[in-house]
């Protein structure tokens, strides 16, 4: 799903027109980043928490050079899923094998 459909989606469940559910989507990624660009928690109890993680600078190799470069320690954006959520997509999903490839399929 991308957002126009997201869109599509929130406006017929609400019942707000596109341009409404486009504007409200809007905002929300907006306030949920200002929020992470501060350093804040985001909780949404039963959905999940985005947050900011610190990561330690690191040794890799370049597979072009095959030299090792140090990559800087820095901040990203995380999500970690709630227990409720976890718990809706272990019932609805499983995990298959299929030709030596791990894949998601309906349960």
């Amino acid at each position: 799903m991308n957002k126009g459909e997201l869109v599509d989606r929130l406006a017929a469940r609400t019942g707000l027109s596109k341009k409404d559910a486009r504007e409200a989507l809007d905002v929300t990624i907006d306030i949920i980043t200002e929020a992470l660009t501060s350093g804040e928690e985001v909780l949404l109890t039963g959905f999940g928490k985005f947050e900011v993680r610190a990561r330690k600078r690191s040794q890799r190799i370049n597979p072009q050079t095959q030299k090792r470069i140090t990559v800087p320690e820095k901040v990203v954006p995380a999500f970690k899923p709630g227990k409720n959520l976890k718990d809706l997509v272990g019932k609805k999903l499983k995990a298959v094998t299929e030709r030596g490839v791990l894949k998601v399929e309906k349960a």
